[in-house]
């Protein structure tokens, strides 16, 4: 696949910092022996890759604006193109050793999202995604899965937990979607969560309260692997409201019957 400049520069970004995270995973591991715990060691390796792949995109970009999780935005001379970053979606299974995390990066032009890559560096599973380009894992060029019947289906979620989001619609909702498939999946990643719908691993996806890094590439992943994305009310707000709703035509048009079913 060859892919343009503008992707190689956020693919580098990308891989630059996943060193960086491996390295710190390592310390990680090392840590959960220890009585203090890894808690201000992640943080700093948070800010670390956040702070390599500023570099890494300023360097290429300088008049792009940024949205970054740890920095917040920064608004670009050119307006009308900006990054949004994640540098380490997954943060709680990178503090407890678990190996599924990953950094997301995506380029919004003039409102639209045109270039995602979301890389897993601890499995080196790279995902890229260009609009109209299609999207692609290490190369290989990704498609949605093609189930069409939700007792069939693997479906992932996010749940809640101490302090954030809504404890009570996360039950109400499992309620009434745990009956209906083959298994619900919990992976702790919402981006790795879009990719794996993207690449047929997950049949379909939901979850509520995410923020725009979260879900900016996975969003156009799904898309160019000939899936579909909404809110949960079939918008396409999925930035602004953080709620996210994924599949194939079929099973995602299924899984928002439930999950509006669950909202009545």
């Amino acid at each position: 696949m060859a892919r343009t400049a503008i992707l190689n520069v956020m693919v580098q970004a990308a891989m630059k910092a996943g060193r960086s995270l491996v390295r710190d995973f390592g310390e990680v591991e090392n840590l959960q022996v220890s009585r203090k715990g890894p808690g201000d060691f992640v943080s700093a390796a948070d800010r670390r890759a956040e702070e390599i792949i500023r570099a890494e995109l300023t360097k290429a970009r300088p008049t792009y604006g940024l949205l970054m999780e740890e920095s917040g935005e920064t608004p670009g001379e050119d307006g009308q193109h900006r990054w949004i970053v994640d540098p380490l979606d997954g943060t709680t299974n990178f503090l407890h050793g678990i190996p599924v995390f990953a950094i997301s990066i995506a380029l919004e032009r003039q409102g639209q999202i045109v270039a995602g890559v979301i890389f897993n560096p601890v499995m080196d599973e790279l995902y890229t995604a260009e609009r109209g380009r299609g999207a692609f894992v290490n190369d290989r060029r990704l498609r949605v899965a093609a189930r069409t019947a939700l007792p069939d289906s693997l479906i992932g979620t996010g749940l809640p937990f101490l302090g954030r989001g809504d404890h009570g619609r996360a039950l109400k909702e499992l309620r009434y979607v745990m009956p209906e498939v083959a298994g619900v999946r919990r992976i702790g990643a919402a981006a790795l969560d879009l990719a794996y719908v993207a690449s047929g691993r997950l049949d379909g996806f939901w979850e509520h309260s995410l923020n725009p890094w979260d879900i900016a590439a996975g969003i156009l992943m799904i898309r160019e692997a000939g899936g579909y994305v909404s809110d949960i009310d079939g918008k396409d707000t999925m930035l602004e409201t953080g709620s996210v709703v994924a599949g194939n035509e079929f099973i995602k048009a299924q899984l928002q019957k439930l999950l509006k079913s669950a909202a009545e």
